[in-house]
This record gives structure tokens, sequence and C-alpha cells, in this order.
């Protein structure tokens, strides 16, 4: 019998025979291995466990603990989730079910579902899973398959075959009476499911578009073990206390209005307050920085965006026009062309350079209503942008300095965990060669001087310029993606952008556009939720509340008050005849870092009575003293 080589992750090389599949590998080299195994990487590319190797290959397995075992995992606890759903509701039509981070969701286009119904559903996945049916693999021609879901009546399937590249081949997986459109790959058998949860239901637009039908979408995720699953369980009822939409109606920061339409905030005092404080502190840090401040209109002509690229690129992401004088002009999605135009306002020399301009401004992009969340994904945005125009010889130096600045605001913020993502140059890609690899090398050096530890994304740069993604991880050990340091080498072609250099010549200058807080609605969400609407003392709305005993104290509170404002502290007074232990809790769920309170003894000494949000009783103290802690505390951005 023919034989074929494997050859292992560790270098070691079997023979097997040919027609061997990779679970049978897997059992000939460990029986844990066996049981642990989920799919099988050859020469790159998932598979089956099932399916038979037929040459030479470098193979790897996946289990559980890597992402890939964890994406196959949860793709067929979703093609469970749809078996389980048809058996409940016949008539149901099942659309799509990916896997996604942490779990998986299937769409279906059947009546709106009820919490009673997600237990009906769990309960008939769980019998499935007992049922262990194998997963089987069936690649048939278009015509077969275009017959079979008629038959079934799956339209929506019938809409994805007609989008699948003729080239490509028709899969589709089968357990028990269940069979779908899918690439996979997936489990061996639905037995190898161990714990599933549904966790809630949404509603969801086909293709994301609002205007088509609505459908129902049902979330759920599965793991191995069990103690996982309930530590995720936990650790998302933790999300949910520190939702930012929830937190920003109980702390009364910002809100939505359906008058106002969707996607568009409104910053009410509190919430405006903690902005302007974030906003000052940018603004305080970039002047320390040799940055420079510059402010664009809302609004550019349509010539503008032409010359850009963006009503050829991102002419979907944009609003229809507004016409002018006979002129269409639109609102802009991006800063830079206006940071282009200024630039362009009179010849640059070699002696300017680098030039740091940096500008908070709002942009407007077109979002389907369906993804708009909170503050992560809205319409309207103040984007933190800052864009580099340098010599050739002074972009590593910028590009160090860039990224040390990135890290020292994002930890002044209290964020301490980053992973970078560097995207290198693509297959079609403008700009010179030699320029791309002086860009990458600056970008690699500067991460490495960082001692950041970070993820080579070859080949996934955009076609101007390659560029760093600095995500943070937040209390939850979630990614947040915020700074980008991205190069571009389009721009200052198509504006066709100079210096005068030593020779007295005309040069093009590197242009790096650099966002560093990313948006500051989206870093607002993310700050809101990361302390649970508990700021530090330098960010709090109000950072000390004097509390009085009984009405006997009113007036030394208010003096209190005044001294602390005077210092420059944000204070209020709670004078209200109610009782103390009501107060103070209310204080607490207003996330007030200090209360002070203050009675007849307090009075007559001239002292307060320091309790912190955390129900820490820090005893008395003089006002003085209070004001001496609080400020060590802000200046430290503790």
């Amino acid at each position: 019998m023919e034989q074929i080589r494997l050859t292992l992750p560790d270098g070691a090389v079997i023979e097997v025979p040919k027609g061997t599949t990779a679970l049978e590998v897997a059992q000939k080299l460990s029986p844990r291995l066996a049981r642990e195994a989920l799919t099988v990487e050859v020469n790159g590319v998932l598979r089956d466990l099932t399916a038979p190797l037929t040459e030479d290959a470098t193979i790897r397995f996946h289990t559980f603990e890597t992402p890939q075992g964890r994406e196959v995992y949860r793709h067929t606890a979703a093609h469970v989730l749809a078996q389980a759903v048809k058996r409940l509701r016949p008539d149901a039509k099942v659309t799509i079910g990916p896997p996604i981070e942490d779990g998986f969701y299937y769409d279906f286009d059947t009546e709106p579902f009820k919490p009673e119904d997600l237990e009906r559903i769990e309960e008939e996945m769980r019998r499935i899973i007992q049922e262990d049916h194998p997963t089987q693999r069936i690649e048939v021609d278009r015509d077969q398959a275009r017959e079979l879901f008629a038959r079934m009546g799956e339209s929506y399937k019938l809409e994805i075959l007609d989008e699948i590249p003729e080239e490509e081949v028709i899969s589709l997986y089968k357990q028990g009476e269940f069979t779908d459109l899918c690439r996979g790959p997936h489990l061996p058998s639905t037995g190898r499911i161990k714990y599933v949860k549904l966790l809630h239901t949404a509603g969801a637009y086909w293709r994301g578009d609002e205007r088509n039908v609505q459908l129902q979408r049902v979330y759920g995720t599965a793991f191995e073990r069990k103690s996982d699953l309930e530590a995720y369980l936990k650790r998302l009822e933790e999300a949910e206390r520190r939702d930012h939409r929830r937190l920003g109606r109980q702390l009364d920061l910002f809100s939505t209005h359906q008058d106002l339409g969707g996607g568009l905030i409104l910053w009410h005092p509190r919430g405006a307050l903690v902005r302007y404080l974030i906003e000052q502190f940018w603004r305080e840090e970039h002047l320390k920085a040799g940055y420079e401040f510059v402010v664009t209109p809302h609004i550019g002509r349509s010539t503008l965006w032409e010359t850009s690229g963006h009503l050829g690129f991102f002419r979907e992401n944009m609003y229809s026009p507004i016409e002018v004088d006979g002129i269409d002009y639109y609102l802009k999605p991006m800063n830079c062309p206006f940071h282009i135009l200024i630039y362009k306002s009179r010849q640059r020399s070699y002696r300017e350079l680098p030039l740091r301009w940096a500008e908070l401004g709002t942009v407007y992009r077109y979002e389907r209503a369906g993804v708009l969340h909170g503050l992560m994904r809205v319409r309207g945005f103040t984007q933190d942008d800052a864009h580099l125009f340098c010599r050739p010889e002074q972009m590593p130096q910028e590009i160090d300095r860039v990224l040390q600045f990135c890290l020292s605001i994002l930890r002044a913020f209290g964020f301490e965990e980053f992973q970078a993502y560097l995207a290198t140059r693509p297959e079609k890609a403008v700009g010179d060669p030699s320029q791309w690899e002086a860009a990458e090398g600056a970008l690699r050096e500067a991460l490495d001087r960082a001692g950041l530890s970070y993820t080579v994304d070859e080949g996934g740069g955009a076609f101007y310029g390659p560029k760093i993604d600095l995500k943070i991880k937040d209390a939850l050990d979630r990614e947040w993606q915020c700074s980008t340091i991205q190069f571009d080498f389009n721009l200052p072609e198509r504006f066709d952008i100079t210096y005068i250099g030593e020779d007295g010549r005309e040069h093009r200058p590197y242009m790096i556009h650099r966002a560093l807080l990313g948006s500051i609605e989206r870093f607002f969400g993310v700050l809101l939720e990361h302390y649970a609407g508990a700021f530090p003392v330098w960010l709090a709305p109000t950072q000390a509340v004097v509390i009085t005993i009984t009405d006997d104290q009113r007036e030394y509170a208010v003096q209190v008050r005044d001294r602390l404002r005077a210092a420059g502290l944000r204070a209020e007074a709670d004078l209200r005849n109610e009782k103390l232990g009501y107060k103070i809790r209310e204080a607490q769920l207003a996330k007030v870092p200090y209360m002070l309170v203050v009675g007849q003894r307090e009075v007559e000494s001239g002292q307060v009575a320091v309790r912190a949000r955390s129900g820490e009783n820090l005893g008395p103290m003089s006002v003085e003293q209070f004001v001496h802690r609080v400020q060590e505390e802000i200046n430290a951005k503790r």
C-alpha cells in the first residue's frame, strides 16, 4: 500500500498508508491526543479529523486550547443549535451560524423566541449531543445542492449558494436528519460537545441591511469543561454589570434619543465633564510632546473627496451630499485630507519638518442600524487624530516617539497590558517597495525597543502603507483597539505634497496617520466599563461629597464644600434631611470617590470624617490634609 509522509510540528516525520484519517494518526500518536483533538491543520488548511490524508503534508492537531480548535468546536455547536430549532420549529428557515469570539450564533427566519423557547432549544441540543450523530461532509455539484435546498424550502441557502464562486467546491454537512450548506470543518460527531448554554436572542437583519427581513438571532456558547462554562457565565454577569449603556443611564452621563437618530450621542453635564477632563489631559500632553493643534470644518467639497479617493473607496460609509450653491459637499468621514490642505497652504522646507498636527475632529460615518452599540459603534464621533509629516531620515525616530507617546497616555488612564499587531505590505500596494521596507523596519524596531509582544499580519496592511494597531486589555481581560500608527504612501501622491530639501529640490515627505484613543466616544465607553463607572479621582465628575448628619451641620458643610472647590476639587454637599446611611449609599451608587461626613464633633474640631466609596473608613482629618491627599492622587493619576 502506498505510504505518505506526515511532518509533525516538532519536525518528526511519520509514514502512514495513503487514505489514513487524521483521527487514526492521532490514535497512533497518543490516546490522549485522539481524545482531545478537534480538528487538524493540513499544510495550513483546517480539515475534518475524519478526512482521509492523500499526500505528503505538514500536519498540526488543534484542541480546545487553541483558537482553531475552539472555532471548530463552536461551529459544530451552532449546527446543533440549528438542528434543535428545526426539530422544534420545522417551518423556521435557517440562514447563517458562525462561531464568534467566546461562542456562536445562528439566525433564523421565524417568529421571535421567548425565554422559555431558549430553555426548550437548549434541552433539545443536549439531546442531539447525547445522540452522538456523526458529522458527514458531502461534496455535491451546484445543481444537486440547489435541488436539495429547494425541496427543503431553505430559500436563504439558495441565495448563499448563488454567491459561491463557480470554481469553489460545494460542500454540505449532515448530522442526523439535519443537513446544512457549509465549508466546515466540524467535529467528528455531535457527542464531542460537552457543555452548551444559550445566552440570549436579538433581532438581526438579513445581510445586515435594515431594508431586508428581520431575523431572529440566538446566541450561545460551548465549553469542554463545566468549570470553564461557569467561569465564563460569571464574566458575562460582570460584563453586564459594567455595561456602559446601563452605567451611562445610572450615572446620568449620556443618552441617545429616537428623535435625534441612531448612533448620535447626547452628552449630559456629568458625562460632558468627564469628556472635557479626558480631552484637556489629551491636549496638555500633546503640547508637551511637541504637537501643534489644527481645527478643520465638518464638511468639504466633493472634489476634495475625489482627490483623496474617499468617494471611490469609502463612499458606502459616507452620507449623501449636501448641495450648496449647486456644488456637492460631504460630511467628513476622516480628517486627513483637511490636514493635507493645511500642509499645502504654502511651500514647506526641510527645516520645518517634522510637523506633528493633532485635532479632536468630529467625523461622520454611515453605520447600519443593526451594528450601532451605545458609545462603541456610533455614526458621529470625535477622532483624536494626528498626522506627522517628516523627512525619510526622521521617520524611525518619529515612530519611536509616537509609540512611546501612545503607551504613556494609555498608562495614565490605567491600562498596563498591551498587545500590538503589525500589518505588512499586501500583494497590491502603492508606493516604492523600498519605502515599505523602511517603514516596516521602523515599526518592528520601535515595537522591539518598547518591549511589546506583537503579532505580524503578513500582507495584512492597507494598500497605502503598513501599520501598528495597539490593543489594550481591560479589567475583564477583553482586548480593545485604540491606537493606530499608519503609514500612508497614497495621499501624499494624490495631493502632490512636497518639501524643499537641502539640495533645493522638491521631495515627498513621509506621512503617518496616528489615532491614540481611537475615538473619544468609544474610549469613554471602554473607560466606563473598565472602571465599572468608578472613575479614578482625577476623572470623577464629583470627587467628594460633604454629608451632614443633621441639619445643625448645614452651614459647616457648605463651608467645607466651598473650601474644597477653592482648592480646585469638584465637590458637592448633601444637605438633605435624610438618614446618614441613605446618603452614604446614594453617594456610593453615584461612584463618588470620597464622602466627607460632618457631625457635631467635626464642626467642633474643624475636621471631616473621610470614607472611601469602597466603604473603607479613613478616619478624621483636616480639610487641608484631605485636599493634599486628593491632589497627590490626582497628580499621580492613580
